[in-house]
């Protein structure tokens, strides 16, 4: 599986966990890593970054008191299975937090996963970084939001253990987070957002 769209390749050179955490933590830019190779992450733009602070405000208030907690992009998520490391733009963790060698850097164990779509990133997103995020045990919800037009994808695992899409395109719609029991309003993550 491919993931290099989002921005280009480190080098040539293949890399170890180890080294690709010890570049990364003397980094000021993110990286992704996964099976050897690290790959830059690109910039965002202001209607990506108005959407991902418009949905942490909402997600901070529905959350508040339920043993669930969002977190922003500075989070990396490690998923051993596959061997990503990566930064989603938002993640909710449920209950204690569960991290790679206990480091509290590399965490293993988000319940919902959100990515705002970019030009850059989108087709990675909802193509190559989808189906590696479905090897992380603990996701029942990954949100994909388009910061390009009014789209939200919600994918969540149904009642079969299957995924399931479910897309929004109205101002008016409300996507649910079913492993949550929660709503939200697209007309209040896209409140403010110029598309131009």
């Amino acid at each position: 599986m491919d993931v290099r769209e989002p921005a280009i390749a480190y080098s040539n050179k293949r890399y170890t966990i180890e080294e690709y955490l010890e570049m990364e933590n003397a980094s000021e830019e993110k990286h992704e890593y996964y099976k050897g190779e690290i790959i830059a992450m690109a910039g965002t733009k202001m209607p990506h970054n108005e959407i991902t602070s418009n949905l942490a405000t909402e997600l901070g208030a529905q959350l508040r008191g339920s043993g669930c907690k969002p977190y922003g992009s500075d989070l990396r998520v490690y998923i051993e299975k596959n061997s990503l490391f990566t930064y989603p733009d938002l993640s909710i963790i449920c209950g204690k937090k569960e991290s790679r060698n206990n480091d509290d850097f590399n965490i293993l164990n988000p319940s919902v996963l959100f990515e705002v779509l970019s030009e850059s990133s989108k087709d990675y997103d909802r193509g190559s970084k989808c189906m590696l995020y479905r090897d992380i045990s603990t996701l029942k919800t990954y949100v994909i939001i388009d910061s390009l037009s009014l789209k939200v994808e919600a994918y969540s695992i149904n009642s079969g253990g299957l995924w399931e899409l479910n897309e929004y395109s109205n101002i008016s719609d409300t996507f649910l987070i079913s492993n949550l029991n929660m709503s939200i309003a697209l007309k209040d993550i896209y409140d403010g957002v110029n598309f131009e």
